[in-house]
């Protein structure tokens, strides 16, 4: 069992509107509702890591810890600042962490990174493994947007961070699971960044792939498929049913998506926190955004039914059901 003692939110300071986008990059939106009414973009102070180092520093203080009691950093992420070192180990660097004192991972399962990293903290906190373990999430998709070629999915983005510090305590995970239905791997995909495309000896390959792609029916046929049967699952092994759920956390890619999301599981007015028509698709940062979001309108109170739930490129579709402790 473990305790959330912190939580913290990080958004660049310039925001955009749909109409300030138009503006930008001369894009032209065929269904222009359907895109959030705006998002946060990093300038020139801000980065993947600044934003990661703000969260992370808000999560501290609000668990009343420094980093130099942080004995494990996750960084739960669909995108590294770079390949290597672990983005974890730059952030354990930024924060003044010392020199062997935390264990460092880098999580990446696309858009559920923080639930991954979360079973994985929840994991070492039972095992005696570590006792003050920060999770961020951060995340800056704002530098592989496709506005030339798919504006409406380019505008779904936001750039923004969120983190938590996990210790022991009383907070239970009552159901769990993430299921990965590879039929659809190639329905989201980044290409270039790993070993796939070649910059020495194919940069046009390397430059052609270096923009988001995503086929939103194909990934939405799929989650409708089998999002449902998951979320029953895992309310199963909780011992609950839909209604029991004080807080529905959603991964929000966009707000179509997340419309369909309510009706088909049937959730009741209060139960889902939106946080896609302000910030945007966040990407990993999503979830813990939410979280984050969360603890600030005092939803995790003792006693308190969280499930969190969505999808990620792979196709993943995950969630888990939590039981806040006193």
């Amino acid at each position: 069992m473990f305790s959330i003692a912190g939580t913290g939110r990080a958004l660049p300071n310039r925001s955009m509107t749909l109409d300030d986008l138009v503006r930008q990059h001369g894009a032209t939106f065929t269904e222009p509702e359907k895109c959030p009414r705006s998002r946060h973009v990093s300038g020139e102070r801000d980065s993947q890591m600044t934003l990661a180092a703000t969260a992370a520093r808000r999560a501290l203080a609000g668990a009343e810890l420094t980093p130099g009691d942080v004995d494990m950093v996750l960084h739960a992420a669909a995108v590294p600042y770079q390949p290597i070192p672990a983005t974890s180990a730059q952030l354990a660097a930024i924060l003044g962490l010392a020199d062997g004192q935390a264990e460092i991972l880098d999580v990446n399962a696309t858009c559920l990174s923080f639930l991954s990293a979360l079973d994985i903290a929840a994991s070492a906190i039972e095992r005696g493994r570590a006792h003050t373990i920060l999770i961020v999430s951060s995340e800056t998709p704002s530098r592989a947007l496709p506005w030339t070629d798919a504006p409406q999915t380019a505008a779904l983005f936001g750039d923004g961070a969120a983190a938590v510090v996990l210790t022991p305590g009383a907070t239970r995970i009552r159901g769990l699971r993430l299921r990965s239905y590879p039929s659809a791997a190639a329905a989201c995909e980044l290409g270039a960044g790993g070993t796939r495309f070649d910059y020495q000896n194919d940069p046009d390959s390397f430059a052609a792939h270096s923009l988001f792609r995503m086929d939103g029916p194909a990934l939405y046929k799929t989650t409708l498929r089998h999002m449902p049967r998951l979320i029953d699952a895992v309310l199963d092994a909780a011992g609950w049913r839909m209604d029991d759920i004080d807080t529905f956390l959603a991964h929000q890619a966009s707000p179509v998506g997340l419309d369909h999301m309510i009706r088909i599981l049937g959730l009741r007015d209060g139960q889902l926190l939106p946080t896609i028509h302000e910030v945007g698709n966040l990407v990993a940062a999503s979830l813990p955004y939410g979280l984050a979001t969360a603890d600030i309108k005092g939803r995790l109170a003792p006693g308190s039914k969280i499930l969190l739930a969505g999808t990620g490129a792979g196709l993943t579709i995950g969630a888990i059901a939590l039981e806040v402790g006193s």
